[in-house]
């Protein structure tokens, strides 16, 4: 199976997180380095009431910001999850998948970013990968996840959705829909098969109804998607599909890099 790397938001997102926390962390060892500056010259005036404080205040900012900064945030945590998940799906489809099949992760479009497009004889396949630690309902595009612990004692119930309020089947819909018009418009009509893959090893699927995309918990049942026969595509037509997909993602990126703000030169 040929991988083709479009974007890597999620890796983007997650070097952002990381350098917040590193800076953070510089400022904070900048802040403590001064109050230890402070204290020690409390120290050698003999100003033991100012020295006992800073001395106090030392000892919090070691414990307290420096020890936080020096762990992965929980943004981290979260996106390193589902990078995680993400790059285990891409690696088990890669060992079931010979060459006609190509893997192409983060394309994106004006209505979002699919995370896999699987390429291959049997059709257009649209992969979103979720990572939730949890049994996952759902009704039509309204999703949820229960958490239980080791007990089997329900602790925890939320929503399943984006920050935009989408849950993973509109999240994946509106781009995959966006793209079927798209290539469309190009002489490329097909149907996109749309998958929400829950990757993470605890990930159940509860009860679910209206489904608007297939779910598939494990690899397995992702390839059982991909092997039943949706389209007929020669070596030609995937060509050709390829290369759309590829210009359509590179335009979404012109536009979307030239709607940013320009940085303010100093």
């Amino acid at each position: 199976m040929l991988t083709i790397e479009l974007s890597d938001h999620p890796g983007d997102l997650l070097s952002a997180a990381t350098q917040r926390r590193v800076s953070a962390a510089a400022k904070d060892s900048g802040q403590l380095a001064s109050i230890t500056r402070q204290r020690d010259e409390a120290r050698a005036r003999h100003r033991w009431l100012i020295w006992l404080r800073l001395a106090i205040k030392a000892g919090r900012y070691k414990r307290t910001q420096l020890a936080a900064a020096s762990r992965p945030s929980d943004d981290e945590e979260i996106l390193k999850a589902g990078i995680g998940g993400e790059q285990r799906v891409a690696r088990e489809l890669g060992e079931h998948l010979n060459d006609d099949w190509t893997l192409v992760h983060g394309y994106r479009n004006g209505r979002g970013e699919i995370d896999h497009l699987l390429l291959g004889p049997s059709g257009l396949f649209a992969i979103e990968v979720k990572n939730n630690n949890a049994t996952v309902s759902i009704d039509a595009d309204v999703w949820a996840a229960d958490k239980f612990d080791r007990y089997g004692n329900h602790v925890e119930h939320y929503p399943i959705e984006d920050r935009g309020g989408r849950s993973p089947s509109a999240q994946l819909n509106q781009p995959a829909n966006a793209l079927e018009r798209f290539l469309g418009t190009r002489g490329q009509a097909l149907s996109i098969v749309r998958i929400v893959a829950l990757a993470h090893a605890r990930s159940r699927l509860g009860v679910h109804k209206n489904l608007t995309v297939h779910v598939a918990v494990t690899t397995k049942e992702i390839l059982q998607v991909v092997n039943a026969q949706h389209d007929r595509l020669d070596a030609n037509r995937r060509a050709a599909l390829l290369s759309h997909i590829q210009h359509d993602h590179a335009f979404h990126e012109t536009r979307s890099a030239n709607r940013r703000p320009a940085r303010r030169r100093r």
